[in-house]
């Protein structure tokens, strides 16, 4: 019984020793790492040389890189302005040619309000001729008429606002402009509003066809 109380101490004893043991080894790791530090020998001229180009040039490489960021940043303002500006001012030439012909019109209301003979006469020619320099204006710019009337209705470029009975035209063919449509280089602005033929045949049928 002594014996198995003797042994049990002896195993506590080192259990408790083992933290000692780690704090040696601990101290001893520090002691070999300072040794190792202190035996390295100093830097000589041609290293302290090096370091110091070296410390140089990252100095150098840091100020660079400081003005790209500078100049990268105010790149990109200058590309956001000219951006809004562009935006802002994107009509300017067009408004530039229109401005001849608010010319034309102050000048037209002006000759109507001053000249007391032939008003109506002078009022149709200033008239005329406003409207021809606004065409003229428009055209420049890219702005062209869909001249619907006589043409076979199309979707893409017509809008039927009503059919008509006639024996007169082919069924499906646009007999009447209501307005006028435009496209801008090619691109469709505004549809033109037509009015399309229809043989009286067909209406019939149509409706034969939706009463059954």
């Amino acid at each position: 019984m002594s014996k198995e109380l003797n042994k049990k101490e002896c195993e506590t004893n080192e259990q408790d020793s083992h933290p000692e043991k780690e704090d040696q080894e601990k101290a001893k790791d520090q002691e070999k790492l300072e040794k190792e530090q202190e035996e390295l020998p100093p830097p000589s001229p041609d290293e302290l040389k090096e370091l110091r180009i070296n410390a140089t040039k990252a100095e150098e490489y840091y100020e660079r890189l400081l003005r790209q960021v500078a100049e990268t940043d105010n790149l990109r303002k200058r590309l956001a302005k000219e951006k809004q500006d562009a935006i802002r001012y994107a009509n300017e030439s067009l408004i530039e040619q229109l401005l001849p012909t608010m010319d034309s019109f102050d000048m037209a209301i002006s000759a109507v309000n001053t000249t007391s003979e032939n008003t109506i006469d002078s009022l149709k020619t200033g008239v005329e001729m406003v409207h021809g320099q606004l065409k003229r204006t428009l055209e420049d710019a890219g702005l062209t008429e869909i001249d619907a009337t006589g043409q076979m209705f199309n979707p893409a470029l017509h809008e039927a606002i009503s059919r008509k009975e006639t024996n007169e035209s082919s069924d499906g063919t646009v007999i009447e402009q209501i307005r006028k449509g435009y496209q801008l280089n090619e691109r469709l602005v505004r549809p033109a509003s037509v009015i399309v033929a229809t043989s009286p045949n067909s209406e019939t049928e149509q409706k034969e066809n939706e009463e059954e």
